[in-house]
Formats: C-alpha cells, structure tokens, sequence
C-alpha cells in the first residue's frame, strides 16, 4: 500500500474507534481566559486542585502505536534511522503533483491602497497608530531575558507578562502584522521597527546557538513531550514562526527566513528524538495541548524550501482525532476547542494546495459547511467560551462569551481558500459579513490598541461586558494578536487574479480602494459610497488609468446574495449592462480606458435570519440584517418584537441623517460634577452624573428635539435659534416615545406618543436663572410649571414658579443645552413594536452600549 494512502488511511480508522471529540481538546482549563487566571493566581491551594486533575487525554493514540508507529518506524537506535528515511518509506513521488484545480490567485497586498472615506481605512490607520505605539525593546525583553541578554527598560503586562507561559506569542504577531501593514502602507518608521525586532530576535537565536528561539525557555517543551502541565508552547511558536515567514514574504527580510529554517531544524530534531524514545503516539498525545498551525506554517515553510523534511513534519503537526473526523464527514464537533482546530483546517487546505490530496480539499469544503449550517451566528463568528457546543443549539448559548475574535480571523481564512478554489459566491459572502460585524466590531473606534476578546451576543449585551476592552499595554491576549493582523490586511481579499490569456479579475468586496493590476496593466480604482439607510442602494463605481498600450482583460464582480434583481443595474459608459441574479458574477471584457466608467447600484433589503437552533420553541429568534450590516437594537435585554405587519420595510423604518442635528442633552454643573437629564430606565426621567461618550449613560442622556413650529422649513446656526419654539422630547433609544408628566406629582417619565397628548409639548426659553448659556422647559398644558430638578438621582417633575422659591426654583429649572451625547449612525431605523420601538444601528457602532442582536420576533 502506498505511503500516503496508508497515513490517510489511519485517519479513517482512527476516527472510526469511538473516540469521544472532546478528547483531542486539552482539559486545563476549559478557555485561555481561565488558564491566566489560573496560571497568574496567588491562591495555591486552587491551583494545586486544579493541576492535580491536570490530564492529556490520549485520542485513541494506541491505535497509532500498534499500527503506525512500530511497523512503518524503527525503534532503535542506529546511524541508518534518520528522518529522511522515515519519508522515503512514507512517501510516494509520483503521488504529488499540483492539483488539477485552477485557483484564483492573491494579489500582493502592496498594490492594493484603501480609500481614506472608507471605514476599512479608519480602522486600519488606528491599528498602524497602535503597532507603531509599540516599543521594540519591550517587545524582545522576554526573548533576551530567555537568551541570557541584558534586557532593556521593562516587559509589558498581560500575557507578554514574564511570567506568562504564553510570552512572546504577541511578538508573533506583532511580526505579521507589521509586514502586513508595511505592504498595505508602506509607512517607513512601520519598517524601521519590524527590522529591529527581527534583529534583536536575531541576537537572541544566535545567543542561545541551538536555532531555538522563544521567550520561553525550552524546558516548556520538556514539560509537554512528559505530558506535564504546561501552557501551549507550540501555540506560541507557530506565531513565531509565522511572523519571520511573514516578514521574509512581505518585507523582503531573507535573514528572517533563515531565522525560520534554523527553528525548524531545532524542533525537527526534537519530534525526532520524542519519537524515537517513545512512539508517534506520544507525539500526537501532547498536541492535544494547542499547537496553534504548525502545519500550516510547515507546509508554507516547505512552499518555500523544497525540503522534504519540513512537509513531512507538517504531516506530523495535523492532530488525527480532529482531522481524521473531518475525513469520514463526521458531524460531530462539539466540545472541540475551537481555536485549537481551526488552524488545523487551514493547513489541512494548505497541504490539498501543494500536493492535489483530494481527501484534504473535502475535508476543508466539508468542515466549512459544517461550521456554517450549524454553529454560525448572524455576525458570521462562531464559538461560546471558545467551545462548540451542540449543533443548531445556538439559541441557549447567547451571552457575553460568544464569537472569540480568534475564531472569526481563522474562519475567514478558511472561506477565503474555498473561495479561491471554487470562485462560488456564498463563500465572498461569508467573508464580508464576517468582516464586517465579526472583525470591525472589536475595535473600540478610533482608539489605538483598544480591542475586545469575545463579541457578546445575548440580549442585553455590551462590548464592555465581563473581559470588556482591553488596554494598549497590559492584554495582549489571542485576540490582540490576531485583532492586529485583521487590521493590517484589510485590502488582502477585495481582489483576486485569474491568469490566463486574456487576464481575469474577481472583485469579491466593495471597498473604496485602488488596485495596481499589473497583468491587467491598468490602475483600478473602485468608489463605494458610504452607505446609509435612507439610501437602500449600494453605490460603486469603477473607473481606470491604463498603463501602456493596454490589453483586453475581464472583471467579474460579485452581485451579493443579499441585494435582489428588483431595482439592480449596472451601466458601462451610461449603456446598461445585464445582470445576472444574486449569488452570481457580472463578468465585462474589454480593453480599459481612462475614459471608461463601470457604476453598480445593488439594492440593500432589511431582512432577517433565524438563529440556528432546531427546537421549534425558538423559530421566532431572529437577527435583522441590512445588507451585510447586522443591526443591533439599543436594549438592555428587551428582545420581544411583534410585528406589525408583514412586509419588513412597514415596520422598520428608516431614520433620516437630518435628524442628528436635533439631538440635545440638558446638562448642568454641581459641585465640579456634569450632570444631565437622563432616561434612566426605560419608564423614569431624572439627573444623573454623565461618566463618558459612548455609554449607555450617553445613550439615555440623548433627546431628539421635536420642533412642532415650521419645522420642515427651520435653520438655525446654534441651540439659542430653539428659544421660543414648542418642542417634545423624544429619548434617543426609544424612538416614538416622549417625555411627559404624569400623575398628581407631575413626575416626568417616558411614554408612548398616543398616551402623552398635549401634555409632551414644552415651550423652550431662556434660563430663568438668567445665564447666557441655559434654557428652561416650560409645559404647554401646566402654563408656568417648569421642568425642575435639584437632586441628583430622584424623578424629575414639574414644579411651578412661586416668588417665595425664586433663586432655588430659577436654579433648579435652568439647564444648559448641548449637542447630543450620542448621534444617530448613517445606518439607524425604527423597529416599531407593540409596547415600544427599537432603535437599531449596525453592530459594529457600538461601543460600551448594551445591545441587543437576536430579537423575538412573532407576527
């Protein structure tokens, strides 16, 4: 029997020894949020109970030991057993060959530049901002503490932190995604930096001779080839790995391939001495701790050398209890660590690549498919506390721990192979959605370094929930390093290259960029207007600057599975084009010129998607989408929406851009404090102290100001031109509600627009306390009551103007009015419900507001 189809064989057959899934994830403890706490706690005694159960689970390796291991691989010891050896044995040559698929291929990204209107570009701009923030002797000083080098200033916190078993994974990180954002920007000090981080990473490997280089010493490894509690080692090597082959790839730097090579020996020679001393099983046994893609970075590292011993030990780094499941279309993935195997897949993709094994490129279509139909949320991420769990079980999985961002840049990866290989539109789709609501939503704006580990998707939620934001310098966890990559790669999946005789070019994503095709040999540039809801189209134009004499080439733009035929049209030099339906590509070809112009207008539909959850009781969760944009409902847990009728676009609304320039907030200043009026729950009017932008207390501090008084013709050029006009107050998150007084006390509170009557109308004047810069609310119906407020925390009312009280009273109706402390995104509609209405803004706005995604949705 031939090498290759007896190794692929043994995945069968493992796969097939009822093993249980959960025993290829690692069990201490059950997410990396734990393990630091565990691993950086002071309190010994839990520590100890915890490690005394501490256990690698062996995947029915003994399956492998009496198969595999004994009669394809000698035991003992003697000069003919080499590595070498072992390869020939397994492998056949004939058996590999470049597979017959013809594969879209990557543009580099340094042809590729963002538009600077695009969102894309802002929140590429604040991660170059951050990788620039950070110190390159802070970066090293594990590595040369490690190395035995004196070490410069201090070492950051978090899990950089010294004592961190998974120090120096960053620093992988930080390598990849500075050469990724060098080719993407081009920014010299970028340059600079990354160049002296490989160089003190340099000194380091030189300084301890062997080729190991880590921040770490090697003994990690002595812990985990003894099944010894130990935290990931071959996690954060691959990182390592990683961001040297990233740096060689995209930066030019062949010293840190030379680098990679070095550390490849070094470990080669350590999985050959585990081997030799114990079996293959044992090898397999401890990669049930995480060893990140270590396949992957050895088959892109053998891409490079040609080395034989680098693609066989890639073959040894694929974890067979997981990936022998995907071999015989197992649908059983639950309890899996999900970012420990993920990694797995895209090597697994890789490997199809470079040697045409068909069983792997099903293997990859089949987990994709997998992933996708069972264990997706609306945002395109997937995971809850990093785990699967059951399948089309989602519903009871909401929380603040759903969608660790790792997973969402692994799956990207993974549909971004399909896409190439198949050029079937589902799988673009799948990879802006997930860009969208699953990468930009866990940057904090335009804050450098400030990034979430989880998106929390239960009703309720908020960003700053649990783990909340992290900081610049003291997290640094997983999601920090691939938060950095994302964010320094934006343009790697907007275009793909088809060679061939006549050139072809596949735009999958509508992003204001520009594209050096030089096969095509023109510069294109593509213009998407910013999308908003009172425009239901999506707006892009294609226009070019040819370099030489031009030749004939094709581009085939993805018409997206939420847009619709009805209202589509695509125009070359003002004559139309025919589309095809959604799902699908326009394909135009011909030789560009500067005086061609390509538009596209693709309608954006509101529609919904179930959760996936196959219990008949939750076939009413549903999540409401905009296009791509998933859209989040200002809510602190409220999700029961009854439909008013049956046509989405009758209860949900859009809300016009003008209206953010009616937004108000009544502030006033005690005791050095800002104060404001706020609808502190959904019901209660009163003052609360104002903390920070972008919190729910913003959220409720924020009024639209209805003016009733000509309202459709009103300018003004600041809040004084209000004075003298009747307005209502409407709460920013309770669209359609009003403040009112109610009851004998004239306590103000929150209601329903048909309830308030004539009592919602205030006549806005001048500060009865006689300042320049404050108004008073005086009611319409109660003539001289005033909104009224001197306690911090109690129910606003109205009072009434009595002589006796004049300097209290004047003080305690007078408020300064401002700009809204929140604003309404381009992209905001009303959903009008039963007992309320939401307001509902694309997730990837939010901020430290609570949100709500899935909605219970009942006609």
């Amino acid at each position: 029997m031939k090498g290759f189809e007896l190794l692929n064989l043994f995945i069968v057959l493992l796969s097939c020894i009822s093993a249980s899934a959960r025993e290829c994830s690692n069990k201490l403890p059950e997410s990396h949020q734990l393990r630091y706490h565990l691993l950086t706690s002071k309190n010994e005694t839990w520590k100890q109970e915890v490690l005394n159960h501490y256990h690698l689970t062996p995947s029915d390796d003994s399956a492998w030991s009496s198969l595999l291991p004994r009669k394809i691989l000698r035991e003992e010891e003697d000069d003919e057993f080499s590595w070498a050896m072992m390869y020939r044995k397994m492998k056949n040559p004939g058996e590999f060959k470049i597979p017959e698929d013809k594969f879209l291929e990557d543009v580099s990204l340094h042809d590729v530049r963002l538009g600077k209107d695009s969102m894309h570009w802002r929140a590429q701009q604040t991660n170059l901002e951050y990788l620039l923030m950070l110190d390159v002797d802070r970066l090293v000083w594990s590595f040369r503490k490690t190395a035995g080098l004196r070490t410069k200033g201090n070492a950051y916190g978090g899990w950089e932190d010294p004592t961190s078993q998974l120090r120096g994974h960053f620093v992988g990180h930080y390598l990849s995604a500075s050469a990724l954002m060098w080719a993407s920007t081009h920014n010299d000090t970028l340059k600079e930096k990354m160049s002296a981080v490989v160089s003190a990473l340099s000194h380091c490997q030189k300084k301890i001779g062997s080729g190991y280089l880590s921040a770490f010493p090697s003994r990690y490894f002595d812990h985990l080839e003894a099944l010894k509690p130990v935290w990931a080692p071959y996690y954060t090597i691959h990182k390592i790995l990683a961001g040297l082959l990233d740096q060689y790839k995209y930066a030019d730097n062949a010293h840190a391939l030379k680098m990679a090579t070095r550390m490849v020996e070094y470990f080669y020679n350590r999985v050959q001495k585990v081997i030799r001393k114990y079996s293959v099983a044992r090898h397999w046994q401890y990669l049930n701790e995480e060893p990140g893609g270590m396949n992957d970075v050895l088959y892109r590292l053998f891409s490079i050398t040609k080395d034989p011993r680098h693609l066989f030990l890639a073959h040894l780094f694929a974890k067979p209890c997981f990936l022998g499941l995907l071999a015989v279309q197992s649908n059983d993935i639950s309890d899996f660590h999900v970012n420990t195997h993920i990694p797995l897949v895209i090597g697994t993709q890789r490997r199809y690549e470079l040697t045409g094994e068909l069983l792997h490129k099903e293997m990859g279509t089949f987990f994709m498919d997998l992933v996708n139909s069972s264990h997706t949320y609306a945002t395109g991420g997937t995971s809850v506390g990093e785990f699967w769990r059951d399948p089309k079980r989602l519903a009871t999985t909401l929380g603040t721990n759903n969608e660790e961002s790792c997973t969402t840049y692994n799956m990207l990866k993974v549909s971004r192979n399909l896409f190439r290989w198949t050029k079937e539109s589902a799988y673009a789709d799948f990879y802006e959605r997930a860009l969208i609501n699953g990468v930009l939503s866990i940057q904090r704006g335009t804050s450098p370094g400030v990034m979430i580990y989880m998106l929390p998707l239960g009703p309720g939620s908020s960003k700053q929930t649990d783990n909340g934001w992290g900081t610049p310098f003291d997290s640094f966890w997983c999601c920090y390093g691939t938060g950095i990559e994302s964010f320094s790669k934006l343009g790697d999946s907007i275009y793909f290259e088809e060679k061939g005789k006549i050139p072809g070019l596949y735009i999958i994503q509508y992003i204001s960029s520009s594209f050096d095709w030089k096969s095509g040999q023109i510069v294109l540039n593509q213009k998407v207007d910013p999308v908003v809801s009172s425009d239901p189209y999506l707006r892009i134009t294609l226009t070019f600057s040819p370099k030489g004499a031009g030749k004939a080439s094709t581009l085939n733009l993805r018409i997206p599975s939420w847009s619709n035929s009805n209202g589509a049209k695509a125009m070359l030099n003002g004559q139309s084009l025919a589309l095809p339906s959604p799902g699908n590509s326009l394909s135009v070809t011909k030789t560009w010129s500067s005086d061609d112009k390509l538009t596209i207008h693709l309608p954006l539909s509101l529609w919904t998607e179930a959760i996936k959850d196959d219990r008949p009781k939750y076939a009413s969760l549903q999540a409401i989408l905009y296009g791509p944009y998933l859209l989040a409902g200002h809510s602190e847990g409220d999700w029961n929406i009854t439909k008013t009728a049956k046509s989405l676009s009758d209860w949900i609304t859009p809300i016009p851009v003008s209206y953010n320039s009616h937004l108000v907030t009544f502030s006033k200043e005690s005791r050095k404090s800002k104060f404001v009026l706020t609808s502190s729950n959904p019901s209660i009017i009163t003052m609360e102290k104002f903390h920070k932008f972008g919190t729910d207390t913003a959220v409720r501090a924020t009024f639209r100001l209805i003016i009733l008084e000509d309202s459709s013709s009103f300018k003004y050029s600041s809040y004084r031109d209000f004075i003298g006009k009747s307005v209502m107050l409407e709460p920013f998150s309770h669209p359609g509600m009003l403040v009112a007084p109610k009851g004998k006390h004239h306590e103000l509170v929150v209601t329903n627009s048909s309830r308030a009557e004539g009592s919602s109308v205030f006549r806005l004047v001048s500060g009865l306390d006689g300042k320049d810069n404050t108004v008073s609310l005086e009611s319409k119906s109660h003539k001289g009551c005033y909104v009224y407020s001197l306690k911090s925390g109690k129910s606003m009312t109205l009072r009434c103007h009595k002589k006796s009280k004049k300097p209290k009273f004047n003080h305690a109706v007078s408020f300064v009015m401002e700009k809204g402390k929140s604003k309404y995104h381009p992209i905001s509609f009303v959903a009008k419900g039963t007992n309320r209405n939401y307001l509902l803004e694309p997730l990837l706005s939010f901020r430290d507001e609570s949100y709500t995604v899935y909605f219970n949705i009942q006609a």
